[in-house]
């Protein structure tokens, strides 16, 4: 199995310690490795190094391909731009094909957290199992443990299950919901949260894009065919400025009647938020979290990191202060997804020194 790590995020939201040149899959935000590094250790355990691709952008090269030396440098697919994952995911996918036309392929975000690992490698080989079964595509869902509207859902046919009833065929996808929508979701019980971790052969993709998006699999064609040649570059760059902007979710998976998703025994977490990260860190007496130079007198509930620069706080709760590289961000809990709209106000304002 060949498996593909998407790295060519910046994590606006974990500003100001995620940078253009230093983003959150980088950074040490759980543990002394980095989420990219986690996730590439994962991957050894179901695939060879030289089996794992890194799709990242081409400003991001050095600083992922620092992280982890062991994968080939041919292995990084450099995006000249961003035009979210039907293009990164359909490009590895062309590419991987090219040289190995029967491959399995499992695609994997650096950014997740994924406990229970012996639990994950079994799904995976259930996923794999029947991606080959089926002329398929196989995503994989969590059960929700509360109306969360920071996620995707899958609509399940619960009438069919398959697999020890692991496996389901989806009605629908649905995008990230209002609260109201999420609770009446739970209530289904037809609901489950969309991973964005995919597995399937890389002609059943390659054949669903040439039907839903035909323009993409003419430039793939095209791209992959230069693939190791001098005017790779250029053909890339010419071929990627014509292509839309879309997900691989609205553009594959939700116009094919051939999707599969895995029902996960593993945990998951999406990490997409400073108050994520505060969730799974061990808390003091107070319920803080203090991580560097800080002192706290009367506070609660709060996520305060600081590597240099002293931060102090007196009578505050449930705030987030994170203190870096010149920059400091203070944001309530509950609005700490709205650090995404900070970045956005500062690269409007020109303030790129912070960016």
């Amino acid at each position: 199995m060949y498996a593909v790590i998407l790295a060519g995020g910046i994590g606006k939201r974990f500003w100001p310690r995620s940078r253009r040149d230093r983003p959150k899959q980088i950074l040490d935000l759980l543990s002394e490795q980095s989420m990219l590094e986690i996730t590439y250790n994962r991957l050894l355990k179901i695939t060879d190094k030289k089996k794992i691709y890194v799709v990242t952008g081409k400003k991001l090269f050095n600083s992922i391909s620092g992280v982890i030396r062991e994968i080939p440098k041919k292995n990084f697919i450099l995006e000249p731009s961003r035009k979210d994952t039907a293009a990164s995911i359909g490009l590895v996918a062309g590419i991987i094909e090219s040289k190995d036309p029967d491959a399995m392929m499992g695609v994997f975000p650096a950014d997740h957290l994924i406990e229970n690992e012996e639990d994950f490698l079994k799904d995976i080989k259930l996923a794999c199992s029947v991606a080959s079964d089926h002329v398929s595509l196989v995503t994989f869902g969590t059960t929700p443990t509360r109306p969360s509207t920071n996620f995707g859902y899958i609509q399940i046919d619960t009438s069919k299950p398959m697999k020890n009833n692991n496996v389901f065929k989806v009605k629908t996808f649905a995008e990230k919901p209002n609260l109201s929508t999420a609770k009446r979701f739970l209530e289904t019980k037809e609901f489950l949260w969309n991973s964005g971790m995919f597995i399937w052969k890389t002609t059943n993709i390659i054949n669903a894009i040439k039907y839903n998006l035909p323009e993409l699999y003419d430039s793939i064609g095209i791209i992959v065919k230069a693939f190791g040649s001098v005017r790779y570059n250029s053909i890339l760059k010419k071929q990627w400025s014509i292509l839309r902007k879309i997900s691989i979710d609205y553009g594959i998976l939700e116009k094919s009647k051939n999707v599969y998703v895995v029902k996960s025994n593993f945990k998951w977490q999406d990490l997409g938020s400073w108050n994520t990260i505060f969730n799974l860190k061990t808390k003091d007496k107070d319920g803080n979290v203090l991580e560097g130079n800080v002192e706290t007198i009367d506070t609660e509930g709060c996520f305060v990191h600081s590597k240099k620069h002293l931060i102090a706080t007196v009578g505050v709760k449930d705030l987030i202060i994170i203190q870096s590289k010149g920059a400091t961000m203070i944001v309530h809990k509950d609005e700490s997804e709205r650090v995404k709209e900070l970045v956005d106000l500062l690269d409007y304002k020109k303030r790129s020194d912070y960016l």
